[in-house]
């Protein structure tokens, strides 16, 4: 009998718990006959009655739901982390508490995990969002794929299933700043990729806002790329060569008697040009600096107030 782990963060969920709960007791029976099933709930800081609602979930199935309650918001992806800290299946499933992911999925990914497929993705071929927040959502998936994660499947995933192993390698490393999900397709396991189309959220407001989604963006591209420290040096590079070539044209012109060479516009321009490169540059390398500090002090990526089991 294998035993499943199902983890869920929750944030501002409380309409959505009841039907979700409903949704995913009903699923159980497109499973294995024997499987065994744990709901890892993580309450990510919530205000609402998120948690009362979970409690509700807890009381109708307490042999199988177990609730991670966290001090205050510490963002999704840590939520994760504590909901993979806290799992004990033999293969994990992150699905979304809102419903947008299709749970009918889950039993086509436990079939390739009982094959032996380590890693199962949930590829976002469409989604029913607002049009800016699907622009940004393609264009964030094109450039991770393009420039940090190759071998990510095109529109990212969400949704994913991942054996028991990868999880303990993820947990293990407990890197702050970082995109728990994109981990494990680094780990550089083979994979299948399920192609879905991600449905429009039924009730309550998303608290997924354009700076979280901003600073997951800038997250995700420092942990996996060199490529903005690159760009750097290679413009640097090219400056230095277009300020030699310039200073090459000024010694030419008074050689042959041109000294009355019209700079001032010139030179402001190139010292404006030049300051804002090196600002920019300032920022990109502090980004990576920043990040560095932040893993040497070992604060923990979240911090658990209470887990009911």
């Amino acid at each position: 009998m294998a035993k499943l782990s199902i983890i869920i963060p929750c944030y501002y969920n409380e309409l959505n718990i009841d039907s979700t709960a409903k949704e995913l007791i009903a699923n159980e029976t497109n499973f294995p006959a024997g499987t065994i099933f744990e709901y890892i709930m993580v309450d990510d800081g919530s205000k609402d009655n998120t948690f009362i609602e979970l409690m509700k979930f807890k009381k109708s199935y307490s042999d199988r739901v177990k609730i991670v309650k966290l001090s205050g918001n510490f963002g999704s992806y840590n939520a994760i982390l504590a909901g993979m800290k806290y799992a004990t299946g033999d293969a994990n499933v992150i699905v979304s508490a809102d419903l947008q992911d299709p749970v009918e999925l889950m039993p086509k990914f436990f079939e390739h995990w009982q094959k032996g497929i380590k890693l199962v993705l949930g590829n976002r071929q469409d989604r029913d969002d607002p049009f800016f927040s699907k622009i940004f959502a393609q264009t964030f998936q094109f450039l991770i794929k393009k420039y940090a994660l190759p071998t990510l499947p095109k529109g990212g995933f969400d949704y994913v299933l991942f054996d028991k192993q990868l999880k303990d390698q993820v947990v293990e490393m407990d890197e702050s700043n970082s995109n728990s999900l994109y981990l494990l397709t680094w780990l550089k396991y083979e994979y299948i990729s399920i192609p879905y189309s991600r449905k429009k959220r039924q009730a309550g407001k998303s608290r997924w806002t354009i700076s979280k989604k901003i600073k997951l963006f800038v997250d995700t591209f420092v942990a996996f790329s060199f490529l903005p420290i690159r760009i750097i040096s290679v413009s640097g590079l090219f400056l230095g060569l277009v300020s030699i070539v310039y200073a090459l044209y000024i010694m030419y012109n008074k050689i042959i008697g041109n000294i009355s060479v019209e700079g001032w516009t010139t030179m402001m321009l190139v010292f404006l040009f030049v300051s804002s490169f090196q600002m920019i540059s300032l920022g990109i390398i502090g980004e990576y600096v920043w990040r560095t500090l932040d893993s040497s002090r070992k604060r923990p990526n979240y911090v658990v107030d209470v887990v009911i089991e």
